[in-house]
């Protein structure tokens, strides 16, 4: 079983939590993920590392209450356990190389883009980093991407925090005032990371975006993960979660996505109820 050890709201829909997970600490890499249950009942579900202590064996997960599973996760409470926590799955961030890399971070996507921003920055990278929220409220983060980086600019939808625009008009203008990026990389919400993707294509950047779609096993037998990358067929959980932006084909992949968002209303709302019950 898997304790949890720690538990923090960082926004009205965002938690994070430290997890008792030896073997897991001990090969975890940005950019990897771990499959989790619940209890023993419970549906399985993909969750970025967002963090990890090898001499604590504890593994950091941050997570946005979505579905019924999440709701159900953001119920629990430290000490109690949870039944399966697999991992680290998918292959880990690639910094090799890289001596300047811009991180583009959208949202709760943000919780993946920290683990690698803070890679790069430890490797000796100068790491720019660029965040967007929709308003101050929302904004996780804040002080570690600042520990983590040389650039941080902040954007939000309304200018409640930072500059007011998306991390697309930031990027545009770091770039065409002369900064020179080995590698871009971009974790967000699907058309985020397109739009990204579209604008660094015209500048010939390199560009990585890190893609999270309904996963099941996670080893590739399910094929729920797949995604069209460059023409082929890839799996998520076991090609990725990370690939080059400029080959993703992200319209099929948000396509596909929306197919489940009615069963995953319906699930959510029938386990909020289940606690308006209890209480």
């Amino acid at each position: 079983m898997y304790e949890i050890l720690e538990k923090q709201i960082l926004n009205p829909t965002v938690l994070r939590m430290k997890i008792a997970a030896p073997a897991v600490a001990k090969k975890a890499q940005p950019g990897q993920f771990v499959i989790l249950r619940t209890d023993e009942n419970g549906e399985r579900i993909p969750l970025t590392i967002a963090d990890y202590d090898r001499s604590a064996g504890s593994v950091t997960i941050i997570f946005q209450v979505v579905g019924a599973t999440t709701e159900r996760l953001s119920h629990m409470e430290v000490g109690e356990c949870l039944s399966d926590f697999v991992g680290p799955l998918g292959r880990a961030t690639e910094t090799e190389g890289v001596r300047k890399v811009a991180v583009v971070g959208g949202g709760v996507g943000c919780a993946i883009a920290y683990p690698a921003a803070k890679k790069f920055f430890h490797e000796g990278a100068t790491v720019h980093v660029i965040a967007g929220f929709r308003n101050r409220d929302l904004v996780i983060l804040e002080e570690e991407f600042s520990a983590v980086s040389q650039k941080f600019v902040k954007m939000s939808d309304d200018g409640s925090w930072g500059e007011k625009g998306l991390v697309t008009d930031a990027l545009r203008a770091l770039i065409d005032s002369g900064e020179q990026y080995d590698r871009v990389l971009a974790i967000g919400p699907l058309p985020m990371m397109k739009f990204v993707s579209l604008l660094t294509k015209e500048y010939n950047i390199p560009t990585v975006v890190s893609m999270n779609p309904i996963m099941i096993d996670g080893t590739g037998m399910c094929g729920g993960c797949r995604l069209t990358v460059g023409g082929k067929t890839l799996f998520a959980c076991v090609d990725g979660p990370e690939f080059d932006g400029h080959l993703v084909d992200f319209d099929e992949a948000m396509a596909r996505g929306a197919m489940y968002r009615p069963f995953e209303r319906a699930a959510h709302e029938a386990v909020c109820n289940l606690y308006r019950e209890v209480k």
